[in-house]
């Protein structure tokens, strides 16, 4: 790489959420020659990937978790340690642009960025626009959406938005490449669980109970992937052993595109870089929102698949094992309306939308 060439900083939360989408964009800015850099908090240094050790700066942040006094003035001193971190990354990296994908650790770069007039985007991939995007949202140069529509309501920012779609990694659109194979009615039936980057104790809950209510008939014709946290693993185990359910069972995958791609239906966590590759790759699903956020922006993300046809969402406090159990048995009955579920999930996903993003930075840099 040519160390003259044009250095685009970006900025994400470290959860795969945030991560995977910058992981995307990085992909197609070194392909058109720019240099990439991620800056993001200690969390990424777990995912394997686009960015090594050496391309990342760990930016001290943290997110508001509730309003006693101890913990907000705990955010306010993490993110100021972070702004003057940022503030020195602008001096010696002389970013042409940054770009931000959501999460709190995105503040200090894109905000020491608007101090260093240096221009900055953000990204988001959500239904609804995050509190750390909507933050920014106003001292930015530019908005990119993965969906149509987050800011119609908002004349002040729907002029400087612009939507591109979720940036897929090159596993991601490989995956996409993967024809939905139907299961046949007596057949074997791939199922996979996850919750997300960071786990869901609810599926070690709920899924393994639910498995248990469907017919025996159905147990020998499981394959079951699932995502487990490891203080959830021996329970979890301990029944799909009993039940003698054929189940591949890992606190993280980090293939999931390519078993997305693998697997007859999907059981997950409805946040925004899943409902996109779900889309891109297209499969069926059931979406289970993670509830108690501020914004139901997991609610919203899930309605995308909902609204074509391509997923069932059941709200957590109607997520019981005989509901997940029910739904599992009626679609494992009509092989046909899983195929038909695929294809209208397909309908959403956009692949382009890493070159589409690119395009944007490079106008905005003006590079």
């Amino acid at each position: 790489m040519d160390n003259t060439a044009p250095l685009i900083l970006l900025a994400a939360g470290g959860t795969g959420g945030h991560l995977f989408p910058a992981e995307a964009l990085g992909v197609e800015l070194i392909r058109r020659g720019y240099r990439v850099r991620l800056a993001t908090d200690s969390r990424a240094l777990r995912y394997s990937g686009l960015f090594s050790r050496d391309t990342i700066d760990v930016v001290p942040s943290e997110t508001v978790r509730g309003r006693s006094p101890w913990s907000l003035a705990r955010t306010v001193i993490l993110l100021a340690a972070g702004t003057v971190v940022s503030l020195n990354l602008m001096r010696r990296l002389k970013p042409k642009a940054v770009v931000g994908f959501g999460g709190y650790p995105t503040l200090p770069p894109l905000l020491a960025a608007r101090l260093f007039g240096v221009p900055g985007i953000i990204h988001d991939a959500n239904a609804v626009l995050g509190r750390a995007n909507r933050f920014l949202s106003s001292r930015v140069s530019a908005i990119a959406t993965s969906l149509p529509g987050v800011l119609d309501r908002d004349p002040q920012l729907s002029g400087k938005t612009t939507t591109v779609g979720t940036p897929m990694r090159p596993a991601v659109l490989a995956a996409a490449a993967v024809k939905y194979a139907s299961p046949e009615a007596t057949g074997p039936l791939r199922l996979l669980v996850v919750g997300g980057s960071q786990g869901a104790r609810v599926m070690a809950d709920i899924v393994p109970p639910a498995i248990e209510r469907l017919e025996p008939a159905l147990w020998n014709r499981l394959i079951l992937t699932q995502q487990v946290r490891e203080e959830d693993m021996a329970r979890v185990r301990a029944v799909y052993d009993r039940l003698k359910i054929n189940a591949e069972l890992a606190p993280f995958f980090t293939d999931l595109p390519a078993r997305l791609a693998s697997n007859h239906l999907v059981i997950s966590r409805s946040g925004a870089g899943t409902v996109a590759e779900l889309g891109a790759i297209g499969r069926p699903s059931i979406l289970v929102p993670l509830p108690g956020s501020i914004d139901q922006d997991q609610f919203a993300n899930a309605g995308v698949l909902v609204q074509v046809g391509g997923a069932l969402r059941i709200p957590q406090t109607d997520f019981t094992p005989d509901r997940l159990a029910a739904e599992i048995s009626a679609l494992a009955a009509e092989p046909g309306r899983l195929t038909a579920m695929a294809a209208a999930a397909r309908t959403v996903g956009r692949l382009d939308a890493a070159e589409r993003l690119a395009d944007l930075v490079e106008k905005v840099a003006g590079i």
